[in-house]
């Protein structure tokens, strides 16, 4: 199976794929993502890519009103 869907949303700062390696282990632990190699610390957005849209819409919901 591969990661056919997309999700972007704003994260600032640096340590980007850090903080949010850490909230989705304590928060979305059953939805596997697949995560860039590396993100500018200019860039205001995170990409990332998931299995299904129902684990997309999972993502969605859990990070509403998330300040990562």
């Amino acid at each position: 199976m591969t990661f056919k869907y997309s999700f972007t949303f704003p994260i600032s700062g640096a340590n980007k794929l850090p903080r949010f390696k850490n909230w989705a282990a304590e928060h979305a632990a059953g939805i596997e993502v697949s995560l860039p190699p590396q993100v500018p610390v200019k860039s205001e957005s995170l990409t990332i890519r998931l299995r299904s849209a129902d684990d997309r819409q999972a993502l969605m919901t859990k990070l509403a009103g998330i300040d990562l």
